[in-house]
């Protein structure tokens, strides 16, 4: 591959790699969780501990155990 193309990551590697750390998923209506990756599944479901619910960038709720819907998800990112 050329032009730096071999450093692109499977998804499904990367999200492999990051179960147990803290992430950041935005759904498509604009609502973030912020928690810790527990499992992730070929849909993109995920669940998520120790989750925090931001609307419109504030605080909104927070909950222990999350499950949310592949289908909502429009990204996932590891926190640092």
């Amino acid at each position: 591959m050329e032009n730096g193309a071999s450093d692109a990551k499977d998804p499904s590697g990367f999200l492999s790699e990051i179960i147990g750390a803290p992430v950041t998923v935005k759904l498509n209506s604009g609502v973030v969780y912020k928690g810790e990756l527990q499992s992730v599944d070929g849909y993109m479901n995920i669940a998520l501990e120790q989750t925090k619910e931001f609307v419109n960038g504030k605080l909104h709720r927070n909950y222990g155990d999350a499950f949310v819907r592949g289908n909502n998800v429009m990204y996932i990112a590891a926190d640092s």
